[in-house]
């Protein structure tokens, strides 16, 4: 696009147009880019004289004040692509489909600025470029949108960060390489690596298509092979071998299909009933369904908006007597309000969940371990969106229901437990989070701010017929609790915390204590 500015003039004798004074106001479609001289050559290789500037310049200026009056009537005739060597033509065209619904100049605008963001998300381009020109002649009132994009000179490409684990509940350092556009669709193919601070692993090769087979959303897919140990908490180590495939991912909505071959072991030979009850294979077969709405300002340090997410899942869709049967449903309510001093926040959010076996026999069945819930770890709940997970003081897998290990080999240095967490089948979580600016402009210019806390959380078991024996004021009465201050030092990868914590309430065998923790979170 020879300027980002430029407009297309429904009729059809008026050349390509700029003007500086709208810039602003009709927004920038192709973002900030250099300006090129005032004088061009036409199509046919003529310079430009200062008459022809002049009379362009005087027919751009009457058209911006007709736009500011009303709506331009102007028919996109046709979208040419350049530039594309490999990539397919309909992939582009398919990410661009929003300016042929443009039935004005003002919407056509807006959409273009839309085509120019999807084409660069598909993460294959250099550069893109988008011009809007005069149609042909004999059509009077429309105009042709010329694409011009520069393929990616580096088609291989790696990164390294830290990120959350959902499944996991903790951070992880991961290592990423990915083959961009190989067979020209958008395709991205990547192999990752990933190792987490609770021992967890995770080998994985994933495959993105951005439109497949006319699809409106984007097709992953994902064979992986990770392992998790749960051996300090509760007396298993977790193997699976799986396929993840993405149905459908938008905005609001995701879809998503999981069948694993998983294994629960324990070589220490030292778990509960529970736990030994449940070690052996089994087969996952899952669709999980996420909705999320999502309208806070950031997700590491909210000072405005609200969030909500609902995670719905069922397993148990497969033939195989192995296959295990659950259903599950998480819910997270998030809502930030801005006190107008120092940047004070107030952020506060109430998370919730359950789980349940279906199928013949389900009152007396055993909910499997992996699918229950677990509260604390070391992640602040600020960040963990998504159900209910974090509390601050208390350590990951800390709470909750317990039960006595076969054997007890407790050391000195507290690196095993006499007794296996293992998990709930609901669970709820709430927490209050006031942040706030110091005084200071060093502190202000790098982020780095206080906040004061409070959280509370419990789970209970309602399997094998425990439903029975639950009720709410029970689980209220058990509640757990705390309350703190501390620094938040956010960093581009992650937000770090030093904070104070005071445990205002837990139960036997619960593992939390007052004192300083330091917190390493990424937002979820």
């Amino acid at each position: 696009m020879e300027n980002p500015a430029e407009k297309p003039d429904p009729n059809p004798s008026t050349p390509k147009i700029e003007s500086e004074d709208e810039r602003e106001e009709l927004g920038d479609i192709n973002g900030d880019e250099e300006e090129e001289e005032e004088y061009e050559e036409e199509d046919d290789g003529k310079p430009r004289t200062r008459e022809d500037a002049i009379a362009d310049r005087i027919k751009a200026e009457s058209l911006f004040r007709r736009m500011r009056a009303t709506p331009v009537a102007v028919r996109v005739h046709d979208v040419i692509v350049k530039g594309n060597e490999k990539t397919k033509d309909h992939v582009i065209e398919a990410e661009v489909d929003v300016v042929r619904q443009a039935t004005t100049l003002q919407e056509l605008l807006k959409a273009s600025k839309v085509a120019n963001f999807n084409l660069q998300a598909l993460d294959i381009f250099d550069s893109v470029k988008i011009t809007l020109d005069s149609g042909p002649p004999e059509l009077p009132g429309t105009t042709n949108v010329v694409i011009d994009v520069v393929e990616s000179k580096s088609p291989i490409t790696g990164q390294i960060g830290t990120f959350t684990k959902a499944e996991a509940r903790s951070s992880s350092l991961e290592g990423s390489l990915k083959y961009k556009n190989i067979f020209g669709y958008g395709d991205i193919w990547d192999g990752s690596l990933a190792y987490g601070c609770d021992h967890s692993a995770e080998v994985g090769l994933g495959m993105y298509l951005p439109r497949f087979r006319g699809r409106p959303t984007p097709f992953t897919s994902r064979v992986y092979l990770s392992t998790q140990d749960w051996l300090k908490f509760s007396s298993y180590k977790e193997r699976a071998l799986g396929l993840s495939l993405g149905l459908i991912a938008s905005k609001y909505h995701e879809l998503a299909y999981n069948i694993a071959w998983r294994n629960l072991i324990d070589p220490s030979q030292m778990a509960s009933r529970s736990i030994r009850r449940q070690l052996g294979h089994n087969l996952v077969s899952a669709l999980k369904y996420t909705f999320k709405f999502d309208q806070r300002n950031s997700s590491l340090r909210p000072t405005r908006g609200y969030s909500f997410i609902s995670t719905s899942q069922i397993g148990g869709l497969a033939p195989d007597s192995r296959t295990l049967r659950f259903l599950r449903q998480e819910i997270d309510l998030r809502y930030a309000v801005p006190l107008g001093f120092y940047r004070a926040a107030l952020n506060f959010g109430i998370a919730g969940g359950i789980t349940f076996p279906w199928g013949s026999g389900y009152k007396s069945r055993a909910s499997c371990v992996p699918e229950r819930f677990f509260l604390g770890g070391n992640i602040s709940p600020v960040c963990s969106l998504g159900g209910p997970s974090a509390l601050w003081g208390f350590k990951t897998r800390g709470l909750g229901p317990n039960e006595p290990r076969r054997e007890v080999q407790d050391d000195e240095s507290g690196d095993t437990y006499e007794r296996d967490f293992v998990g709930g089948d609901v669970a709820v979580t709430a927490f209050a989070d006031l942040s706030f600016d110091f005084p200071l402009k060093w502190f202000r210019d790098r982020g780095i701010h206080g906040h004061v806390f409070a959280c509370a959380g419990n789970m209970a078991e309602l399997s094998e017929n425990k439903y029975r024996n639950f009720t709410a004021p029970k689980l209220l009465e058990t509640f757990r609790s705390s309350v703190g201050a501390g620094i938040v030092v956010p960093t581009s990868l992650f937000r770090m915390e030093l904070n104070y914590c005071h445990i205002l309430k837990k139960q036997e065998h619960d593992r939390a204590k007052s004192g300083f923790f330091m917190t390493f979170s990424t937002s979820s």
